[in-house]
């Protein structure tokens, strides 16, 4: 049997990392496609890589969707602020996008509904707004919006600023976990033969016919990676037709070091997470904040509810993870209070916050706002680059990539239209809910069957006890089971920011069941004491520091809608 079977990579059970590894140490295969980066453009490569028979590595410095792939707004849209400034083609694409991952992955990338008050003198009026939804609409083949009179504001979004409001309007965009949503699409490309790993740094990027190109197994020389498994502290020395660079914000990091001029800027989007039953929403709201008129939305997502987000200038280390600023919170507040004037919302509220770097290519714009959210894709001398673009058209972004890389793999015809029956059309493998979810209640059948795919029924058939909802998240402990025995989780933050959410929607990062999720660790992991204290200091570090609130006080009076009134401005 091949060292590379595709029955060896369909799971990444424990133990199964560090064979992976060995196996990348001791053999000079050349593969096909070395994509760097595990977050959702790297996974959508990789997905279409292996559809084509092409043999693909991924390899992720951190953890999958360690970065903006686990700290996105989670929207799943069309993009009406793209319509509205003349960006039609990729409104087009999205809402085609839009429309089949809804289709292909309910359960994970579901409806949503929203509405936007319109007030009197304010931009845009309800009449004209009416008039770009109707091509929004048109695009999704399906009208999905209607108009309401201010009266109905109560039923609407109940305690929104009534003052001189003149009617609202409700459309329809789509919500998901978007690291579960990584996830999906990595295990997709693992039942194709794919391979990927975590917690495995590119250290150099070796380009093909160069000097310093490897000289492997016949072929006079060939490009690739000296990768560093953080693990085991091994170097691995990877051969590669082309080199895939999906890094995203830190896209720079690896063309910097080949000598190719900074194209990025790295832009800032902070959220705040509150109970749901402090602040319960059935729609998400959207408006325009008071101080400079960005858009800002208020919506339901697992059970809490989110605010967001803001678009600055990301000063901080980028060999961090980012943080929400103490002005950042403040804006946020403001622009609730001013909303939702009688709900008296204050820091103390805030259960939690996320902070994601956009991978926006500089254009050299002022206002951050204004930077076009498309993305690019630059060849340099066999180092391919992909940055921008959208958690919705991921699947496009994957093609664009490999109709780059064509030239530098032994078809250069690469067929880049799917062929055969309809289900090779298909991102997401068909899920039957049949007699495995049965048992289950609807939502919950829906929610597993669409965040793991076919290992549902593998979920569902723990006992009754392990299938109970956590108290206030929709999650339950089958799920981080499941994750602990098949999605290589090597640290804690892993499991309760990333494969769960539950350090996000639970206070205190999830305190109260870490003694319950400690023995899970311990079982299936094999972590001693001494290592399961280690790991919950290390986990509890990360989330004081990326995950709530800024150690100074807030104050909800104090307005500060960019950062670049206390940092510099780049």
């Amino acid at each position: 049997m091949s060292m590379w079977s595709d029955k060896d990579c369909t799971a990444w059970q424990p133990g199964r990392r560090e064979q992976l590894v060995d196996q990348l140490r001791q053999t000079k295969t050349i593969w096909d496609v070395v994509i760097i980066g595990g977050g959702i453009t790297g996974a959508g490569i990789l997905r279409e890589c292996v559809r084509r028979g092409l043999k693909a590595l991924l390899l992720e410095k951190h953890d999958f969707s360690y970065g903006s792939s686990s700290k996105s707004s989670k929207m799943v849209h069309g993009g009406l602020r793209y319509l509205a400034s003349g960006q039609l083609s990729l409104t087009r694409d999205s809402v085609k996008e839009r429309q089949r991952l809804m289709s292909e992955a309910e359960g994970l990338v579901d409806p949503l509904r929203f509405v936007m008050p319109h007030y009197q003198g304010q931009f845009p009026p309800g009449f004209l707004f009416e008039r770009v939804l109707d091509v929004y609409d048109l695009m999704a083949g399906a009208r999905q919006h209607k108009r309401y009179p201010a009266r109905d504001a109560q039923y609407l979004a109940p305690g929104i600023n009534p003052e001189k409001l003149a009617s609202i309007s409700q459309f329809t965009d789509a919500v998901t976990d978007d690291s579960r949503l990584v996830m999906r699409v990595l295990h997709e490309a693992h039942m194709s033969g794919a391979q990927s790993l975590n917690y495995c740094a590119v250290k150099h990027v070796l380009k093909a016919h160069s000097s310093y190109s490897p000289k492997v197994q016949g072929v006079s020389q060939a490009g690739g990676v000296i990768a560093q498994d953080m693990i085991g502290n091994q170097e691995l020395e990877i051969p590669a037709r082309v080199v895939i660079n999906a890094t995203g914000a830190w896209a720079d990091e690896l063309r910097v070091a080949q000598g190719e001029a900074s194209r990025m800027r790295p832009l800032r989007g902070s959220h705040l997470v509150i109970p749901g039953w402090r602040f319960p929403v059935g729609f998400t709201v959207s408006f325009f904040h008071p101080h400079d008129k960005r858009p800002v939305f208020i919506f339901p997502w697992e059970g809490a509810t989110v605010i967001g987000t803001t678009d600055l200038d990301h000063h901080q280390d980028m060999r961090q993870d980012a943080s929400i600023s103490a002005g950042e919170v403040s804006y946020l507040l403001a622009g609730v209070q001013h909303q939702f004037p009688g709900l008296g919302l204050t820091a103390s509220d805030v259960i939690s916050t996320w902070s994601g770097v956009r991978p926006v290519v500089s254009s050299g714009a002022l206002d951050p706002s204004s930077e076009k959210r498309e993305h690019s894709v630059w060849d340099e001398q066999g180092l391919i680059t992909v940055a921008g673009g959208k958690l919705t058209t991921f699947r496009l972004i994957a093609l664009d990539v490999l109709k780059h890389a064509a030239k530098y793999l032994e078809n250069e015809n690469l067929d880049l239209k799917h062929s055969g029956n309809s289900d090779d059309k298909r991102i997401f493998s068909r899920v039957s809910q049949g007699e495995g979810l049965r048992h289950l209640p609807e939502l919950q059948a829906k929610r597993l069957a669409g965040r793991f795919g076919l290992a549902a029924c593998e979920i569902a058939a723990c006992d009754d006890n392990q299938l109970k909802r956590i108290s206030g998240t929709p999650a339950c402990m089958a799920e981080l089971r499941w994750s602990l025995d098949n999605e290589m989780v090597m640290h804690l933050d892993d499991l309760m920011l990333r494969r769960s959410r539950l350090g996000i929607l639970l206070p205190e990062g999830g305190d109260s069941v870490l003694e319950q999720v400690g023995q899970l660790c311990r079982n299936k992991l094999g972590w001693s004491e001494s290592v399961w204290s280690d790991e919950v200091r290390r986990y509890k570090a990360i989330y004081r520091q990326h995950f709530s609130l800024p150690n100074q006080k807030v104050s909800s009076e104090s307005v500060m809608a960019h950062d670049e009134a206390l940092e510099p401005q780049i």
